[in-house]
């Protein structure tokens, strides 16, 4: 699926329609542990169909999070689901211009992202992007899994932040160590906690806070 959209630095929208950016190449050494993070509700401050750079405000101690993901040499990924593209509400214009906004306030808090992966596929939303079950849109595991390849991440030792159980289910789905719903975005909403704390098992972890600025103490398990 091809766009004539003029794409940011390292971004493209791949011939499945999935927005990837690599912001930071990944070393030519081996696979790392990496830090998966939703966007909206748990990095920035939930807007319905966010696409307006004024409206983008970052999560108090997210950008304080992702630095010392930063410093402990840690990759940071976003993975967003985008269904307001899907539904038609708008487009890559205006998610580039959220991007830019949002990578610019983290760059003036000493912090950086080092990819970012979008979905605007839905199984409700108009040609081109309605798909009945999208395999890039969370919980199933397409931008991490295409994070991964891209960035060399091992995947077995990652973990996800997200308000939603579908980024919990995305973690178990592509095979991660665990995951950490917050309270932030749709967190709070009734049975959401619940279930994502229902897809915790013996090889995945699900913990829980308030929000992504108790997140650092996570980071010890992911250090290389």
């Amino acid at each position: 699926m091809k766009t004539s959209l003029q794409l940011p630095k390292g971004a493209t929208v791949d011939a499945e329609g999935v927005w990837t950016q690599v912001l930071v190449p990944s070393p030519q050494t081996g696979e790392r542990p990496a830090l998966f993070l939703d966007r909206d509700g748990a990095v920035l401050e939930e807007v319905n169909y966010l696409n307006r750079a004024e409206d983008a405000h970052l999560i108090p101690g997210a950008a304080k999070t992702i630095a010392t993901a930063n410093r402990c040499g840690v990759p940071v990924i976003i993975v967003t689901n985008q269904a307001g593209i899907a539904y038609g509400y708008y487009g890559w214009e205006e998610f580039a211009v959220v991007q830019e906004k949002f990578l610019s306030d983290l760059a003036a808090a000493e912090a950086f992202v080092d990819g970012v992966f979008a979905c605007p596929h839905h199984a409700k939303g108009k040609p081109p992007y309605r798909l009945p079950d999208p395999p890039a849109r969370k919980p199933n595991p397409g931008m991490l899994l295409r994070a991964a390849r891209m960035l060399k991440l091992d995947l077995s030792r990652s973990w996800i932040i997200g308000d939603r159980a579908s980024d919990v289910g995305a973690g178990v789905n592509a095979g991660l160590a665990g995951a950490l719903h917050v309270l932030t975005g749709h967190g709070a909403e009734e049975g959401e906690r619940e279930a994502a704390l229902s897809l915790a098992g013996n090889s995945f972890k699900v913990l829980t806070a308030k929000s992504i600025a108790e997140a650092p103490s996570l980071l010890n398990s992911l250090r290389n």
